[in-house]
């Protein structure tokens, strides 16, 4: 146990008061704190200060590291919205499936149209992705009406006018039911 003497810089172990030893009864020692207020504790309870101990920055920062509690990652959390996104858009624009629609009539872009959204949906239903929007434009509406007439030939799907705000009014969205 360390011994006292009056003048000794103490500090509390357990609180955080600072303060001189002013007077020393055998195990009872009065200290003036550093606010001026005379207080008594038991030799076990204060440590003499022998000047600063210097600390890093880095271990303090590796202190508040081992104190701090792991952030609980939350799950990625999937909108409402974004649930009922299409896994699969399909352009049928035509500069979008041939590098140079000069030369093609159009009754050959139609059915090169056609042929790709015919393939396309086979494919969807094959790999069981529910929705696929079909973009084909505005135009005079005749890719739309011979689109409509397809997705009539087949039992499994329904369609209807893609999200206006996405993709205006050039698009078809055909949801797929999947039979199990």
């Amino acid at each position: 146990m360390a011994v006292f003497n009056i003048g000794d810089k103490v500090e509390a172990i357990d609180d955080v008061i600072r303060g001189v030893v002013s007077n020393v009864n055998g195990n009872a020692i009065t200290v003036q704190t550093e606010d001026d207020f005379p207080l008594v504790f038991e030799a076990k309870e204060l440590v003499i200060i022998t000047g600063n101990i210097p600390v890093s920055n880095y271990e303090i920062a590796k202190i508040k590291r081992e104190k701090e509690l792991p952030k609980k990652r939350r799950p990625t959390i999937v909108k409402s919205k974004e649930r009922n996104l299409p896994k699969m858009e399909v352009d049928l624009h035509i500069n979008h499936l041939v590098k140079n629609p000069k030369g093609m009539g159009n009754h050959e872009m139609l059915n090169l149209q056609l042929d790709t959204a015919k393939r396309q949906l086979d494919f969807a239903i094959s790999k069981r992705i529910q929705k696929v929007v079909f973009i084909h434009g505005v135009g005079e509406g005749v890719l739309k009406e011979e689109l409509l007439y397809l997705f009539n030939k087949y039992d499994n799907v329904k369609y209807y006018d893609a999200d206006y705000q996405k993709y205006g009014l050039g698009a078809t969205e055909v949801y797929i039911y999947q039979n199990s």
